[in-house]
């Protein structure tokens, strides 16, 4: 009986030596900015957005003037649908590190989502004018997607060909192309860009593609090339689309019939 009690007590210390311990490392941890902002980028990196802004936010309280926190907490706020504060943290992050250019695309890119064209492409006109920036192709995509909305295709024809200079591989830089020419009613070269995009797409990505094809079949049906429209459109009706595309679609293979 003496030894099961011994035995007794030798668990319960252990496991009240453990649990200590355990705290310790949680007190360690939660006192680690490091550790904060890790565990935010981890949860921001895997679309887990709460998460994200509870270790950022804690991260901050640690140090408010940390950039990187600022930055990614202005990215998390974004996805979360949440564009005030979103620009609020990203001003901060630029005023503590101007040099911070991804911090000035991101900004651009939740002025234009908010309407704010000209904050928007004053933002990434600071943002191509750092040498030292590696994405400026990310900038001149969007500068040339303002000049869409402003209806100034010309100019969102040369920054989207700027931007496909940097990178020929930006599929998204390659359809806007095709729009851009599509609204030039250069119909052909619409269809070489649309093409080009498809093209440089996975094989995968692009049997499950639904955006660019109908572009497509659009720009074909526009160029009086009605066949080609008609094999895309249909061809893309089988895919999972949402309603108004499929109805859009309908709509176009009855006037090709």
């Amino acid at each position: 009986m003496r030894y099961k009690l011994i035995f007794i007590i030798f668990i319960c210390l252990n496991f009240i030596l453990c649990a200590s311990a355990q705290k310790k490392i949680d007190d360690a941890r939660n006192n680690d900015l490091q550790y904060q902002y890790n565990m935010g980028l981890f949860y921001l990196n895997q679309g887990i957005v709460n998460e994200a802004i509870k270790f950022l936010n804690r991260a901050l309280e640690l140090n408010p003037r940390y950039d990187l926190a600022l930055y990614s907490l202005g990215l998390s706020h974004s996805m979360n649908g949440n564009l005030e504060e979103s620009v609020k943290h990203l001003q901060n992050c630029i005023k503590i590190n101007p040099t911070l250019t991804d911090a000035r695309n991101a900004l651009g890119a939740i002025y234009q989502e908010m309407g704010l064209l000209d904050q928007a492409e004053k933002e990434f006109r600071i943002a191509i004018s750092d040498e030292k920036y590696k994405s400026k192709d990310n900038s001149y995509y969007n500068l040339a997607r303002i000049y869409m909305v402003k209806g100034n295709l010309k100019e969102a024809l040369k920054h989207v060909e700027w931007a496909l200079e940097i990178n020929r591989r930006m599929v998204m830089a390659q359809n806007l192309k095709g729009i851009i020419y599509e609204g030039l009613n250069d119909f052909k070269k619409a269809i070489d860009s649309y093409r080009l995009a498809l093209d440089t797409l996975s094989e995968d990505a692009r049997e499950k593609d639904v955006d660019i094809n109908f572009n497509l079949a659009v720009t074909y049906f526009k160029n009086n090339e009605f066949d080609k429209a008609k094999e895309i459109f249909e061809k893309i009706s089988k895919r999972f689309i949402d309603p108004a595309k499929r109805a859009e679609i309908d709509q176009y293979l009855k006037l090709i019939k």
